[in-house]
């Protein structure tokens, strides 16, 4: 009864700080006030403080946990409807994607290794720009840590979320297929979520670089960390 109790709880806990962070975002928007990133934090801050162990929480967080699924799933609807666009645009979509793919793998890796880091750091870091599952399977691969690389693909997607539609607007990127694909290569699905707030085509095509980019990063990870 008390595992009831908690599990009940602890989803409806996280259900309400969502919908309370999205109404801070829609009267202040800004990125820091973005829903994932202001309920996950004040999630984490409760926790602390309340002295409640993690695995505690996902008693109940894990049946939200499991509708990962079908909602990166549903992400093909967008991508089926803009199918036309992407395909007038393939090759710069492979390019592009391949090219941030390349650059998310280099960022980690040779940073890491500039700052005298542990090599089993550097395996850790090297997927982090795609998505959870398959960051997971190709760091334990490559023999680095599964929780680091954990906590690596969070920060990489909830910061693209944040701060990846003001970067493309300092850097003057309007076109939607551009900043879809930038925010998808270096976000995946978090922010996939973002670009679809900033129209359909910008989240059809960050679904799509998020799947492509993650084949590409579990070759290339290999490859480069072979070389250093």
């Amino acid at each position: 009864m008390t595992d009831i109790l908690i599990g009940l709880t602890a989803i409806i806990t996280t259900i309400i700080l969502y919908q309370v962070a999205k109404k801070i975002y829609y009267l202040k928007p800004s990125p820091f006030t973005l829903p994932i990133f202001l309920s996950t934090v004040i999630i984490v801050l409760c926790l602390l403080i309340s002295d409640i162990p993690y695995h505690t929480y996902m008693m109940g967080a894990q049946w939200i946990d499991l509708f990962l699924g079908p909602i990166v799933v549903s992400l093909a609807i967008p991508l089926y409807r803009q199918l036309g666009l992407i395909k007038k645009f393939a090759l710069p979509i492979i390019v592009g994607i391949f090219a941030g793919s390349l650059m998310g793998v280099i960022t980690g890796t040779v940073g890491s290794l500039l700052l005298g880091f542990d090599r089993w750091l550097i395996q850790s870091v090297a997927a982090k720009s795609v998505t959870a599952p398959i960051a997971i399977s190709i760091t334990e691969t490559a023999g680095g840590n599964i929780s680091l690389v954990a906590v690596f693909v969070m920060v990489a997607g909830i910061s693209g979320a944040m701060f990846g539609p003001s970067i493309l607007r300092l850097c003057r990127i309007t076109h939607p297929v551009a900043k879809g694909l930038s925010i998808g290569t270096a976000s995946h699905a978090i922010g996939t979520a973002k670009a679809l707030e900033l129209g359909e085509l910008e989240g059809a095509v960050s679904a799509l670089s998020m799947i492509i980019s993650a084949v590409m990063v579990s070759f290339l990870v290999p490859v480069i960390l072979s070389l250093i």
